[in-house]
């Protein structure tokens, strides 16, 4: 185990039941860390969401339609979701779910215009 710094962030360590939340793409990151700036606690509130329950349905929380609602990577086909991190505003979370890792494949900072 390599030596700590002193000031070092203490990562949370995940509970056996999450799930693990990981970039898909630089896009998705760069939009995950707007978002963050703009609207931290309800992007905590995100990842709490993704790591717990990411395939329940919601009104915040919910499978993509028609084109949109599948994505292909490495061949194998998964269902995309969207989650909106707030209700009064147009930010979306796109993912999808293999095994117990969520990818975030975009985060968008306004209502996509694929959805509108």
């Amino acid at each position: 185990m390599a030596a700590s710094k002193r000031g070092e962030v203490v990562p949370r360590p995940p509970k056996k039941i999450e799930y693990e939340v990981r970039f898909a793409t630089a896009d998705a990151r760069r939009g995950w860390q707007d978002l963050v700036a703009t609207v931290r606690n309800a992007m905590a509130d995100c990842w709490d969401f993704l790591t717990r329950a990411p395939l329940k349905t919601t009104p915040t929380n919910y499978r993509l339609k028609g084109e949109l609602g599948t994505i292909t990577r490495a061949g194998v086909t998964h269902e995309r979701w969207q989650h909106k991190p707030t209700l009064e505003g147009g930010a979306r979370v796109w993912f999808f779910v293999e095994g117990r890792t969520v990818w975030l494949e975009h985060v968008h900072t306004s209502h996509p215009n694929e959805t509108k």
